[in-house]
């Protein structure tokens, strides 16, 4: 069966939705076209690439995830390392790891920018906090004058991927020569499930999401810097509480990730292995119940 897909950012738990995939392709579904955002980016750009979930699982079993907090000396300062790379780079960690780790899978592919895709083939969402509007790369680069081949894959993917506050922002240089600052898409559309939809599908998009029971964090916050992170992580995990409506939920695999959070970045090897066996176990429960001529006939219904 052909399908779209749309990804939702979750950090390093994206690794649970290479094990969703699997599940997926052992049923013979054949990705036609992918959106994601944020980490979900990740996993939509592989795809799209061509990358099946097999080699997408030896990738993140090979990966060194403490990469990705891309450090630098003044990180290792203690106590206000931080905070000042906060106020001098809008961020306390640079995200450059990311987009040289994608530069080389994608160009193993043939794939270097949106034009070596096929037109349509892949949709990332980021945040455009210069103009304030979301971005759908490739389509809204005729807004900064550009073309498909004038934005990289990685780049937009990484655009995609920068947690405010965590990550510095992408400044990003057009062709109109003004500068714009990116952050990640989650801070307009976490789960941009709509973005394929028709009134009458000839297939389905089947959507990728996680989701928690109650927000973890610490419950005792002595410093500033813990208020920070209490702030941050009540951030991130509210978006996988969110309400899920009966139309996104019947073409939804939800994925619980336990305890893991978006950036828990020194995964064990059980963790990951968790991971994987959610994002596996989910989609083959979801998979038990699918079933397509009832969703079209809802589809239809709601676009009356």
């Amino acid at each position: 069966m052909k399908a779209d897909a749309v990804f939702e950012g979750g950090g390093v738990r994206a690794i649970a939705m290479v094990g969703a995939v699997e599940a997926m392709e052992e049923e013979g579904i054949k990705w036609q076209r992918l959106a994601g955002t944020s980490a979900g980016a990740v996993i939509a750009a592989l795809l799209a690439s061509g990358y099946k979930s097999w080699e997408m699982k030896e990738l993140m079993a090979e990966l060194d995830y403490t990469q990705l907090q891309g450090r630098s000396l003044l990180n290792r300062v203690p106590f206000i390392g931080n905070w000042l790379q906060l106020i001098i780079h809008l961020g306390i960690y640079k995200n450059d790891f990311l987009e040289s780790w994608l530069d080389t899978l994608l160009a193993a592919k043939g794939i270097v920018t949106f034009a070596d895709l096929p037109e349509g083939r892949l949709k990332i969402i980021a945040s455009d906090i210069s103009n304030g509007r979301m971005l759908i790369l490739p389509d809204d680069l005729q807004k900064y004058n550009m073309e498909a081949g004038d934005l990289k894959v990685s780049t937009a993917v990484t655009m995609s991927a920068t947690i405010p506050f965590f990550f510095r922002p992408v400044i990003w240089k057009t062709k109109n020569q003004k500068k714009a600052y990116i952050l990640d898409g989650w801070l307009l559309s976490n789960f941009p499930v709509w973005i394929f939809d028709v009134p009458h599908p000839r297939f389905p998009t089947f959507g990728f999401r996680f989701v928690k029971e109650e927000v973890n964090v610490h419950s005792v916050i002595p410093t500033p810097l813990h208020l920070f992170k209490n702030i941050f992580r009540t951030m991130l995990q509210a978006h996988d509480l969110r309400y899920i409506s009966e139309e996104i939920k019947d073409r939804t695999i939800l994925i619980p990730t336990g305890d893991i959070t978006a950036t828990d970045f020194d995964l064990t090897e059980k963790e990951i292995d968790y991971l994987l066996h959610a994002g596996y176990s989910s989609a083959r429960s979801f998979l038990d119940t699918w079933d397509f001529a009832v969703h079209k006939a809802g589809r239809s219904h709601t676009f009356k």
